[in-house]
């Protein structure tokens, strides 16, 4: 392919400007390389975050101390 060929060309029809855009931009979006995805965090850094079965009221304060 040279550099004067385009990457796309309309077969059939007479789209818009903005139906073009969209064609242009989910073809970028389907070419990125896909996001690596988050590390895992260490036992050590979930340690410090707080449990999401602790809630408040009575006998709180002694179950937020219990291994979950």
């Amino acid at each position: 392919m040279s550099a004067e060929e385009p990457l796309l060309r309309v077969v059939r029809g007479v789209p818009t400007a903005e139906e073009l855009a969209a064609l242009v931009g989910a073809v970028v979006t389907r070419s990125r390389p896909a996001a690596a995805p988050a590390p895992a965090a260490s036992a050590w850094a979930r340690s410090g975050r707080p449990t999401a079965g602790v809630t408040a009221g009575p006998g709180a304060w002694r179950a937020s101390g219990l291994p979950s």
